[in-house]
């Protein structure tokens, strides 16, 4: 499918935060490129529904992360963004404890996987251009600013995040016409939850200034405001 305003690319588009991601880009009339790993089936639906299309994008292997970039560099509609949005689930654990695979993972899904499709986009479709606007997922969980302190005990997945802001802000300074930006959602209602003991999720929602987390709808909504600018 085409769109008027150009294909988006969603790496972990059969995620809770990439599906909705994917509708909403459709909303805005864009055609969403639904990436995904393992979940053919979801991805398939959310393109139908979405009318986009599904991508196998597997960001722990290279082939499959060469193929994408191919097929995206085939289309005829122009290229419009790239949504960073794949992450394996934290696995809790401090510092001390983090397991090698663990990190590996992570750093893989995080960091290097997506290098290596943002410089094969960015060479092969973004370039022509010269325009073009990459979101990349963070986490609150990173602390910052505005008093955030960084989560303790959610190990590789807070140090991979933080691999992947790196890896945002050296493409922003090594490709001045893509439009680089950054969103950093906290705990929201998606399967990844799934990695938390239910009683620390109660903690967090009590804590939380509305008494809930966001929806991925909420944190899609700020993901196309982001792309659009």
């Amino acid at each position: 499918m085409t769109a008027e305003r150009g294909w988006v690319l969603v790496s972990g588009g059969s995620g809770g935060i990439g599906r909705a991601t994917a509708r909403r880009l459709a909303e805005r009339g864009f055609a969403p490129i639904v990436g995904y790993a393992r979940n053919a089936a979801l991805a398939e639906t959310v393109a139908s529904e979405t009318g986009g299309r599904a991508l196998p994008l597997d960001l722990a292997d290279d082939a499959a992360i060469d193929a994408a970039v191919a097929g995206c560099a085939e289309r005829a509609d122009p290229p419009a963004g790239l949504i960073l949005a794949a992450s394996p689930p934290p696995v809790v654990a401090p510092l001390g404890k983090i397991a090698d695979a663990d990190m590996a993972a992570q750093w893989r899904i995080n960091v290097t996987g997506p290098r290596r499709l943002l410089a094969g986009l960015a060479k092969s479709c973004f370039r022509k251009r010269r325009a073009g606007a990459v979101v990349g997922v963070l986490s609150a969980a990173m602390g910052g600013g505005h008093g955030r302190r960084t989560m303790p005990n959610m190990g590789a997945y807070v140090i991979a995040k933080h691999g992947l802001k790196g890896l945002l802000e050296l493409a922003a300074a090594e490709y001045p016409w893509l439009k680089i930006q950054k969103v950093m959602p906290g705990f929201t209602e998606t399967a990844m939850l799934e990695a938390f003991d239910p009683r620390f999720l109660d903690l967090m929602r009590a804590e939380a200034p509305d008494g809930r987390f966001a929806t991925p709808e909420e944190v899609a909504l700020g993901i196309v405001a982001e792309l659009e600018g």
